[in-house]
């Protein structure tokens, strides 16, 4: 069976460093903050080409305390896009705002900015889109429409280390703040939960830092109902290595996704990942489409080579989110994207004869 994403590979790769920035933490008794922490905020912001990062405890609390940063709160409306994973959603009620679900473009999977406009109210207060699949989100055309109407813009990078927008990596490209994963499937994870924060504005920095370390800036001084949300030491030392890695996994990722769209580029019924030529995406995931997309994934499973699907429910139609009054039918464009897309091998431990072996079952399965 071809695995979907073996994570094991990429430790036993830096297998040494990774021992050894292990064992540095623990030699240095700094177990929570500390130099290995503050070592990784800079080289990732370093990277990102922005002026600051903070370390939080994961995604989710990246875009929760971001949002709470800019003073989003109850009686606030934040534009996401209808499709995508929950935890977007998630992030705007737990600061207390409603989210306002907008269509993607159905070529990108990405908001549309064309959209925005008309979902903007005078209750909105931020533009929250994400680069899903690790595909850039056209920021320029989003920040275009947030200037006119006095909006901010916070992205979901959770999926797009390395990306880049008209060659500026995401994370410095100009939102307010840049939020990012480091779960351990990302493609650049750590051997947990991780988060963290961009920004070139100090005083967001600050804000997120103290919102995640109980809302104080000076021990046992509290200036804000905060939260204990923290990048552990020992997290950001393995993603310090790992991140001396990452342009050369993107690399073998966007071989593998080049592969693809040649090789699969003719085959009837099938869409392939639309890439702007103004974008160079990260590709986390390699996400095609298909009516009968049930069909291809139970012929690829018994061809041995496992898919998934990112993501089988529309935030709206979750459970969770009842309360919204969002019919089945309100947002046709994302319930019809979960229904067709399907996820293909594409970690950069792949390998070619892995990618060769995928798309010839693809061939032969439609």
């Amino acid at each position: 069976m071809i695995g979907f994403l073996d994570l094991g590979a990429a430790t036993r790769e830096l297998e040494d460093e990774i021992h050894a920035a292990v064992a540095r933490v623990v030699d240095s008794g700094w177990y929570v903050g500390g130099p290995e922490l503050t070592r990784f905020e800079d080289d990732w912001a370093a990277y990102c080409g922005t002026a600051h990062c903070v370390g939080v405890a994961n995604g989710l609390d990246a875009l929760h305390l971001a949002l709470r940063a800019v003073g989003v709160g109850p009686g606030d409306e934040v534009i996401v896009a209808s499709n995508g994973y929950i935890a977007t959603q998630l992030a705007v009620t737990m600061a207390g705002a409603t989210p306002v679900p907008v269509e993607p473009d159905p070529a990108t999977h990405n908001l549309d900015p064309a959209r925005i406009e008309v979902a903007i109210s005078a209750k909105t207060k931020v533009i929250l889109p994400t680069h899903l699949y690790g595909q850039p989100a056209d920021l320029d055309a989003i920040a275009a429409v947030a200037a006119t109407h006095g909006l901010l813009v916070i992205d979901d990078a959770a999926q797009a280390q390395g990306a880049a927008i008209r060659g500026r990596k995401i994370g410095g490209h100009g939102a307010a703040i840049t939020c990012w994963s480091f779960y351990p499937s990302k493609n650049l994870g750590a051997l947990g939960d991780g988060g963290a924060i961009t920004t070139n504005d100090p005083e967001l920095a600050a804000r997120v830092r103290r919102l995640g370390n109980y809302g104080s800036d000076v021990r046992y001084v509290n200036q804000d109902l905060g939260v204990n949300s923290r990048l552990d030491p020992m997290q950001a030392a393995v993603l310090g290595v790992k991140l001396g890695k990452l342009d050369e996994w993107n690399k073998r990722r966007a071989g593998i996704a080049d592969f693809y769209q040649d090789t699969l580029a003719d085959l009837d019924g099938l869409t392939l990942p639309h890439t702007p030529n103004w974008a160079d995406p990260a590709w986390h995931l390699y996400v095609v489409a298909t009516p009968d997309r049930d069909r291809l994934a139970a012929r690829l499973t018994e061809a041995g080579v496992q898919t998934l699907i990112h993501y089988p429910i529309p935030p709206h139609r979750q459970q969770a989110y009842v309360a919204q009054g969002l019919a089945e039918g309100s947002l046709p464009i994302a319930e019809a994207l979960a229904k067709e897309v399907l996820s293909l091998p594409i970690g950069p431990h792949l390998g070619m004869d892995n990618a060769v072996r995928v798309a010839d079952a693809v061939r032969g399965a439609l």
